[in-house]
Formats: structure tokens, C-alpha cells, sequence
């Protein structure tokens, strides 16, 4: 049985997950998944880890494969759960009782013994309140008829894991604090709220944001930096501080910034800022596969406190000291499985799973410590966190704010790379296989002749739908369900959590101090 309130943990880098074990070489050739996580990164995250694409560079304690799950073979236990059966599984709601209510929120709300960390009798981290109730412009409804303050964005699931052909759906909500939503005079104000997120995508993403045509003296912010309080229609990114151009939130969200309590700069949120992120199955309608009812994961996530560019960059630094002096120390994150644990950029990360019943319960110290290696110590990651910067722009169905069950990843083009190549078309030629472990043998067919050369009409199809390549055929789709629910049984997850169904060959089950990958030519993420 798991001890949910352990503080302590067995694998002493669970933050290392088990795809920076890969093997890159193969008697192909040798490919690169590393760059899609560790890359040069853009400021204010300063860590440009590309030197993890040639070196496994891990304290000495990771050395060690912990991620025993790897090399198990699931094919019997697949077996034995027929098709009808996991159709069934995912298809049911852990997440909603059959009275609307959310099942965790309830159980958080009247607190388990072995939930109670502390033995206050309350439990002190997030209780979920999204309801996944989403009008026309994604802000969630609860029951009531009442704005919860989320909002759903759809968005280009990262490289690699995250791809759905890869085992899961997901889909992501941000939620900006309560005086982002109301007026300089304390009134809710979806309006303001609407503009202050259009100011915030256009922090992040460092580009100007369409807007519905908006009086300017509403709010006393000159939004499109025309010179004038008039009509604007579009949200001006102009940020250099040392140049004093500055700009600025709405409604009480202004006056706060204006009295310091709250900050604003390029590819930061503002403090307050939420997340909330499931993780799901995948499930198969009419022969196409689509996002389950059923969650794998709830996954919270909340930005405390400011760190400004200096700060941050300092802990960059200390990072780099670290590691150079001290190799065999593992990273630090404060908290536990009830407050959740925090990462030194100011977030705090937390984390429901299924228990071997399928109903969600809190992660342990280690399951979240696992969150914590990818959320603020990657290359790629902007403010610790990857997907609103990979939001649909403008122009997109609802201008990117919907949810996956409204409108599925099929007829979306491949976005392009900095450089105007498709990105998920230089992903494949980089990693044939579509995944970390190189081991997807139905993207590897689908875009590859044995010989692996291109087939150059799939990756056309590709260019103008990136389901092509994002979604797994049915058959797959299902066996990989039957795989990682042979790991919510076993409740093994602290040994893997990626739906393996034959041990991976592919994988180190250790490495050297300071051991090349093989790796020679960096690449860029951007």
C-alpha cells in the first residue's frame, strides 16, 4: 500500500524523467529528441541547457535507471483486458459524480485520515473548481451559472511525450487572480478580464494580440499605443523598460501594478497565475480516437511569488555552481504532497493520480517531485511552464479558446519553427520514431520507407494536419490504455508512468559520469 504522506522518496532523482535515459544511437544513425526540451533558451529563462543533448549530465545518484517499469513486459497483463473492457474503463468520469459534483473536491472537503498530512483535519492544497462547463470564449461556468475564473486554450501539444500518439491526451486552463477580473471599482468585469489575458498572451508570446474593438477611457490604458484613449482593436506588444516603454493590465489589475503589488514583464505571468492541467486516455469513437472522460492526472500549478530578470538568472546560476561543484547533489523542492512542492522560480506544483480503483487521489512527495525536473530546469520552458506560449493565435477556431472535446487536433497545420520549417516535421527528421524512446513503430512506418528515407506524401498531409501524425490508430490507442492501467493497479507509478507494453531496448539502465550521448550536432528548439 502507498504511504500518501511520506515525505521522503526512493528514487533520489525522480525529477529525471526516464526519456533523458534514451540511447540516441541506433544502427541507423544518430538521432536527437533532447533538443525539444534542452535548448537555447530565451531570456528571462537564461539556463541553455544544450549541453544535456551530448552528456548525460546527472548527479551521481542518477547514474542508476530508476524507472524500473521500463523494462516490464505488459504484453500478458494487455492480454487479458479485452477491447470492450478498456472502452468501458475510459469512458467512465472519475473526475464528476453522477450528481454534477466534483468527486475529489468532496473527499478533499471531508479529509481522509491517510490524506492528512499534517492531522489539522483540512487539507491545505488545491481543491479542484473547474466544472469544463466552457462558453463561446472558453471561460468555465459552474453549475450555478457562475465564471470559476478558468479559461481553456487549445494549443500545439509539446514534442514527443505529450503527443497524443504517444499514450495520452491532456488539455490545460489558466485562471489569472481575481483583480484581473474586475473593474478599477472592484466589480467583476469580464471585459477587463478578457483584455488583461489578451495583455498577458501578448507578454508571453511577445507579439501584438487582436482584441474585439474596445473604448480605450474605459480603462484609461492606451492598448494599442497609438497615442490616444480611442478604439483599439488589438493589444500593442511594446515593452523595454530601459527604454521607458512600458504597458499595462486593466480594470483593478492596473491599479495594482501601478501601486507594486503586482508586476508585468515579457514572458513572465503576473504573481497569482494558475494552471490546471489533466491528463487523460484515449478513446475511440467511430474509429477515430479522440480525449477520454476518464483522467489519469490532475495537474495544478500556481506562481506564488516574483522572481524579476536578475532573480532569475541568479537562479540559473546557482544551477550551473551546483552542478559544477557539487555533482553529486540532486535538486532541492520544498513542500509536501498537501501544500504541493515548490520550485525556487516561485511555483508551486501539485498533483492528483488515479489510485488502483481509478479514483484520483493526491500524488505522493515523490510522484510530484517527478513534476518538478521539467518545470523550471529546461531550456524550453518559459516561466516554468510550456503550453500558453504554444496557444493557437488569433484567426484559430475560437481564437484558440476551446477545449479538445469541442474541436479535436484534425485540419490544424504544422506551426512553423523560427527558421519556416514545420515544426513537427523537423521533429520527425530529427526522431523518425516521434518519440523520446524511439520506439513508436507506427509513426516510424507511416513517415518512413524502410530505408528511412521521407515519404514525402505523408509528410505533405502532415504540413496541413498534424492529427496525422498526433493521433495513434485505434488498435494502438487501446493497447496503450491497456498498458498504463496495468500501472494505476499496481500503483507503481513512483517506477514509470508511460504505457510501456514491451521492455525498452532502447534505454540505458545506467550511465557513466559525464557519458556522451553520441550526440554531435545541437539543435534548436525555437
Amino acid at each position: 500500500m502507498v504511504d500518501l504522506t511520506a515525505d521522503a522518496t526512493d528514487n533520489p532523482v525522480a525529477y529525471i524523467p526516464p526519456q533523458c535515459y534514451t540511447d540516441p544511437v541506433s544502427e541507423q544513425g544518430v538521432q536527437n529528441p533532447c533538443y525539444a526540451c534542452h535548448t537555447e533558451s530565451k531570456r528571462p529563462n537564461y539556463l541553455n541547457d544544450t549541453d544535456v543533448q551530448v552528456g548525460y549530465n546527472f548527479p551521481e545518484t542518477g547514474l542508476k535507471n530508476n524507472w524500473d517499469n521500463l523494462f516490464k513486459d505488459r504484453t500478458d497483463d494487455i492480454a487479458n483486458v479485452s477491447d470492450q473492457e478498456i472502452i468501458n474503463y475510459v469512458r467512465e468520469d472519475n473526475y464528476f459524480s453522477d450528481n454534477g459534483g466534483i468527486i475529489l473536491a468532496a473527499k478533499l472537503n471531508n479529509l481522509p485520515k491517510e490524506w492528512d498530512r499534517n492531522k489539522n483535519g483540512r487539507w491545505d492544497g488545491y481543491i479542484p473548481d473547474a466544472y469544463f462547463s466552457f462558453d463561446e470564449q472558453g471561460f468555465d461556468v459552474s453549475p450555478a451559472g457562475e465564471y470559476t475564473g478558468w479559461r481553456v486554450f487549445a494549443y500545439y501539444p509539446f514534442l514527443g511525450t505529450f503527443m497524443p500518439t504517444n499514450g495520452s491526451t491532456d488539455d490545460v486552463m489558466i485562471r489569472l487572480p481575481e483583480a484581473f477580473r474586475r473593474n478599477k471599482d472592484g466589480e467583476f468585469d469580464l471585459l477587463a478580464y478578457r483584455i488583461n489575458f489578451a495583455i498577458v498572451e501578448s507578454l508571453i508570446k511577445e507579439k501584438d494580440i487582436p482584441i474585439e474593438k474596445t473604448d480605450e477611457t474605459l480603462y484609461g490604458v492606451d492598448l494599442d499605443k497609438n497615442g490616444t484613449l480611442s478604439k483599439a482593436t488589438y493589444i500593442k506588444y511594446d515593452w523595454a523598460p530601459k527604454e521607458n516603454r512600458m504597458m499595462s493590465y486593466v480594470g483593478q489589475a492596473k491599479e495594482l501594478l501601478e501601486q507594486g503589488d503586482i508586476h508585468l514583464a515579457a514572458r513572465l505571468y503576473p504573481e497569482g497565475t494558475e494552471f490546471l492541467h489533466t491528463v487523460r486516455y484515449l478513446d475511440v469513437n467511430n474509429g477515430k480516437v479522440v480525449m477520454a472522460r476518464r483522467m489519469k492526472e490532475v495537474r495544478y500549478s500556481r506562481k506564488n511569488s516574483w522572481r524579476n530578470y536578475y532573480q532569475l538568472r541568479s537562479i540559473v546560476n546557482d544551477e550551473i555552481k551546483e552542478r559544477h561543484d557539487f555533482p553529486w547533489r540532486t535538486k532541492v523542492a520544498l513542500g509536501n504532497m498537501e501544500s504541493g512542492l515548490t520550485v525556487a522560480q516561485g511555483w508551486t506544483y501539485q498533483g492528483f493520480i488515479e489510485d488502483d480503483a481509478g479514483q484520483l487521489r493526491p500524488q505522493t512527495y515523490e510522484e510530484t517531485y517527478f513534476c518538478t525536473g521539467c518545470h523550471g530546469y529546461i531550456g524550453a520552458s518559459n516561466d516554468t511552464t510550456i503550453s500558453f506560449f504554444r496557444k493557437f493565435d488569433h484567426g484559430s477556431f475560437r481564437n484558440g479558446w476551446y477545449h479538445w472535446l469541442e474541436k479535436g487536433l484534425e485540419g490544424v497545420a504544422d506551426p512553423m519553427r523560427e527558421d519556416g520549417r514545420g515544426e513537427y516535421a523537423y521533429y520527425l527528421e530529427q526522431n523518425p520514431s516521434g518519440n523520446e524512446f524511439r520506439d513508436n513503430k507506427e509513426v516510424l512506418n507511416k513517415f518512413f520507407n524502410d530505408d528511412r528515407s521521407p515519404k514525402l506524401q505523408e509528410f505533405e498531409k502532415l504540413s496541413e494536419n498534424i492529427g496525422h501524425l498526433l493521433l495513434p490508430e485505434p488498435e494502438r490507442a487501446l493497447m496503450l490504455n491497456k498498458a498504463y492501467q496495468v500501472v494505476v493497479k499496481e500503483q507503481s507509478y513512483k517506477l514509470g508512468r508511460d504505457a510501456i507494453v514491451k521492455p525498452v531496448k532502447t534505454v540505458h539502465k545506467s550511465v557513466e559520469v559525464e557519458q556522451n550521448t553520441g550526440i554531435k550536432e545541437i539543435l534548436s528548439y525555437y
